[in-house]
């Protein structure tokens, strides 16, 4: 008597339709042995699928613990034929196995390739630079068209008048109300579409493909042999017409399995969420709306009225307009354009059509909302606590219970208060993660002089899970693993900016030991620090901590003696560093000045203010400075006090000569006004001199500088530009800067006594 057929089942990844005719056809033929599509070697964890804490979307997580980037995913949707079809082996307790590659020859494979390009893409560069013509395998993925194999659905729905084979398939299977010989149909299709089509032109690609369906087909002979009567085999429709063991010897299949690569390698399970199982979001298998087809598993009837009641509750929810009545009407033209185009049952195109003509009113807006929130759907799926995990990732989830911040698949916005320790702890928990490269919340704006609230986007990514197993290296909780990264960065850092940016980091994680490590490595690297342009970018990072540790309750001072030294050496080395600068060498200067000076006001000690002033008044006088940086520095002496109107007006007027240079003057006045022209508002005296440099400028002249002008006073608001105007249009003539300085004549004492009785009844003095 020879070995029982399988009965081979061929299904789409992530599809309603082929679970239930699947689940269907598994009642019915009662197997005593199930064959899965998947990594063999993951079959330690598939008790875990029957727990009551497992809530897909999930995902089967194969990794190599040594180097766990290179990780490879299987995942899984309630609705997922193969998610139900293990279910149903272990509900009954037959044979439930997985009958693809193992994850350590998979993962094995992927190194290799991964090897072979980058040796490929490094041979490719120097032939570029040779001045030979290649491209890297990237930008061939690029320019190429897919191969007809990577998406074979569309052939077979272009040859039944359809236009993509996404609709053709939900048409043809996931609506499907009786199964009847769907699979069978199914392998039939595919079996005339494998002859037609062309094989995969990438050599790797073709020989991965006919290796898995080796492993296949050997699991099949391997559960023959053991005397199960009743096989049946759930696979991609794609593999169906292949796994009929006729036509493949069992040695050839044994060849293509000899000497495959394989890599140590661990199983767990991880969430997943319903955007990393679309399309966009990159995945092979993708489906493009997984919620809805969530929604054709849970109700096999009435479809369309609960699909359009949760539509409605939806816009309600986020106050738009959605009546019982309109939920009726939508449900009436959906099932009525189902009947034009002779559907079985409205499918997602004809819901869409019926919510923009009645909940929308013609609009498209309001579809995307929908689009995001129910057919995608943001649904991200849960583990059982006895899934195997590292210790870091176990410590992260006690600390997202303890602090009352759950993971969550949509991005939401939360505001921290400082003063409060659970907030404080929270903000702690972000700067950790992000510290150790899982950037589970993002920053939305720094945090200004005075306030104690911190705003962070939240958003938790499946592959953080990954990232949690690869810092896993570097301890066991959130707190140690952030410090001993801390530590390792800083041994590895060669420039200042780095190591104060660390710093800065580090004080925001509160991680103290770290912060010891990093502030010996800094004064190491600050003391034999030379270049001028390197100080003063690593200043701003270190005076934030100064100013804000103490908010966050963390001990600053250790940075004072560092910083003191910085301002010293950026105030001696600055004049230098500013001369012979071009102009984009000139403009990055500005910017570093204006930081510096924002830095040493903030720090607010009187030692540094004083050193800087006199820093400024040197790059004032200095000759042949570049004018953006001469008339910053003026300004800035202005600003604080230290310049009087009269000097600056005069340090303006010998910029603005008759000999100078109007590119050079025009740069001037760009660094002295740039960004703030309440200054011409308040002194006459230099809007005076500025209109009688720009009236005196040959034609030639002033069309030369007009740009560079223009440029500057763009950066004013509109209402300081029209105050200018105005004030010049009221006849603000030029006068010279030696006139003498104003008597009592010339102030008219009637107009001012006029308003006194106005100004003592608003200060409540009465009247006198």
């Amino acid at each position: 008597m020879g070995a029982a057929a399988p009965h081979i089942f061929g299904i789409r990844h992530h599809g309603p339709g082929s679970a239930r005719s699947l689940r269907r056809a598994l009642e019915e033929l009662k197997p005593d042995c199930l064959l899965v599509e998947g990594p063999s070697d993951a079959e330690e964890v598939l008790e875990l699928i029957l727990h009551e804490q497992m809530k897909p979307p999930v995902a089967l997580l194969g990794y190599v613990p040594d180097a766990p980037r290179q990780a490879a995913y299987y995942p899984f949707a309630l609705f997922s034929p193969e998610w139900q079809a293990l279910r149903y082996g272990l509900e009954r307790k037959i044979s439930l196995r997985f009958m693809d590659l193992p994850f350590a020859v998979q993962l094995a494979m992927d190194e290799e390739r991964r090897k072979e390009e980058a040796k490929a893409a490094q041979t490719a560069e120097g032939v570029r630079e040779k001045g030979g013509e290649a491209c890297s395998v990237e930008a061939l993925d690029k320019t190429a068209e897919p191969h007809p194999r990577q998406d074979p659905l569309r052939w077979l729905a272009e040859a039944a008048g359809y236009a993509d084979g996404e609709r053709w398939w939900e048409h043809m299977v996931e609506e499907r109300r009786e199964s009847g010989e769907l699979f069978g149909a199914i392998r039939e299709a595919l079996s005339a579409l494998r002859k037609e089509l062309p094989p995969l032109e990438d050599d790797k690609e073709r020989h991965r493909e006919e290796v898995r369906e080796a492993c296949m087909r050997g699991a099949i002979r391997e559960a023959q042999r053991e005397g199960f009567k009743r096989i049946a085999v759930v696979c991609g429709a794609w593999h169906a017409p292949v796994l009929d063991l006729e036509g493949h010897a069992a040695k050839d299949d044994a060849a293509l399995l000899n000497g495959l690569p394989t890599a140590k390698v661990k199983t767990t399970w991880i969430p997943w969420t319903y955007g990393r199982l679309s399309f966009s979001s990159g995945y092979g298998a993708g489906i493009e709306s997984p919620g809805w087809y969530e929604h054709l598993w849970i109700h096999e009837a009435q479809i369309a009225e609960h699909w359009l009641t949760r539509v409605a509750r939806l816009l309600r929810g986020e106050d738009l307009n959605a009546s019982s009545a309109q939920t009726i009407e939508a449900v009436r033209l959906a099932d009525a354009l189902a009947s034009l185009r002779e559907r079985p049952l409205p499918g997602l195109p004809e819901m869409n059509e019926a919510i923009q003509a009645i909940f929308c009113f013609g609009s498209a807006l309001p579809l995307r909302l929908i689009h995001e929130k129910l057919i995608v759907g943001e649904v991200l799926g849960a583990v059982p606590d006895s899934t195997p995990i590292v210790p870091l990732q176990q410590d992260l989830e006690r600390e997202q219970k303890r602090l009352r911040l759950p993971a969550k698949a949509s991005q939401e916005v939360v505001e921290f208060d400082l003063r409060k320790e659970t907030d404080l702890d929270r903000s702690r928990l972000l700067h950790r993660l992000n510290l150790l490269g899982v950037p589970w919340g993002e920053t939305q704006r720094a945090r200004s002089k005075g306030t104690f609230r911190e705003s962070w986007r939240l958003q938790w990514k499946p592959e953080f899970a990954v990232a949690l197993i690869d810092a896993a290296r570097w301890g066991n909780t959130v707190r140690e693993a952030s410090s001993a990264r801390a530590v390792d960065r800083a041994a590895n850092a060669l420039d200042l900016p780095t190591l104060t940016r660390l710093i800065e980091c580090v004080f925001l994680c509160d991680l103290p030991e770290a912060a010891e490590n990093l502030m010996t490595r800094l004064q190491a690297v600050s003391a034999v620090a030379s270049d001028v342009v390197h100080l003063m970018d690593a200043l701003p990072a270190l005076a934030d901590v100064l100013r804000y540790g103490n908010v966050r309750q963390t001990d600053a001072q250790m940075v004072t003696y560092v910083v003191d030294g910085l301002v010293a050496r950026i105030c001696i080395g600055l004049p230098v560093a500013c001369g012979s600068l071009n102009d984009d060498t000139a403009a990055e200067m500005y910017a570093r000045i204006e930081r510096t000076h924002g830095s040493i006001t903030l720090l607010e000690k009187d030692e540094h203010k004083t050193m800087w002033k006199g820093t400024l008044l040197k790059l004032s006088v200095l000759p042949n400075l570049h004018g953006l940086i001469a008339g910053r520095a003026v300004r800035l002496l202005f600003d604080s006090s230290v310049m009087p109107s009269e000097e600056s007006a005069r340090r303006l007027s010998l910029a603005l000569s008759v000999n100078a240079d109007p590119v050079p003057a025009a740069a001037w006045i760009d660094g002295f006004l740039r960004g703030s022209g309440q200054i011409l508002i308040h002194d006459e005296r230099l809007l005076q001199v500025l209109d009688a440099w720009v009236t005196g400028l040959a034609p030639d002249a002033f069309i030369g500088v007009l740009p560079l002008v223009r440029r500057t006073f763009s950066t004013f608001p509109s209402p300081e530009r029209r105050s200018m105007g105005d004030r010049l249009k009221r006849g603000a003539k030029p006068q010279s800067l030696k006139s003498e300085e104003k008597t009592s004549e010339d102030f008219d004492v009637a107009r001012g006594e006029a308003v006194l009785p106005l100004v003592r009844q608003l200060l409540g003095l009465g009247e006198r």
